[in-house]
């Protein structure tokens, strides 16, 4: 199982990224996915995850409306579409996949490399 993320970047507060999670390696109806996230001098934090096999999507509070997680079977993509970005959202946000849907980083068992999102005020 290999996850690469990308589409990270410096946008200013208001604007919008698209995150991109390649997976490669497994079947969607087998695993959840996340997207986490850490600042600096902080803990890594759940920002969305779902799981195609028990059609279950979450977000947490902070992002809410702003931001929607959607899979790519095709592609074999999860990608994270956030809009309405604040500056408290500047972090390294990555994506993980794990074997049951989780909002607990320690539960997930493949780590994509971080992509740096910046967003300046």
């Amino acid at each position: 199982v290999q996850l690469q993320a990308s589409g990270g970047g410096l946008v200013q507060a208001g604007g919008s990224l698209r995150l991109s999670c390649d997976v490669t390696g497994f079947d969607f109806d087998d695993y959840a996915i996340g997207w986490f996230r850490q600042a600096p001098g902080k803990e890594r934090e759940i920002v969305s995850c779902f799981s195609r096999n028990d059609a279950i999507t979450f977000y947490a509070d902070s992002v809410k409306g702003r931001f929607t997680i959607s899979g790519d079977y095709d592609k074999n993509t999860v990608d994270l579409q956030m809009n309405s970005l604040k500056p408290e959202d500047t972090a390294v946000y990555y994506c993980a996949a794990g074997n049951r849907f989780t909002v607990i980083a320690a539960q997930y068992d493949y780590w994509g490399q971080g992509t740096q999102v910046t967003v300046s005020s």
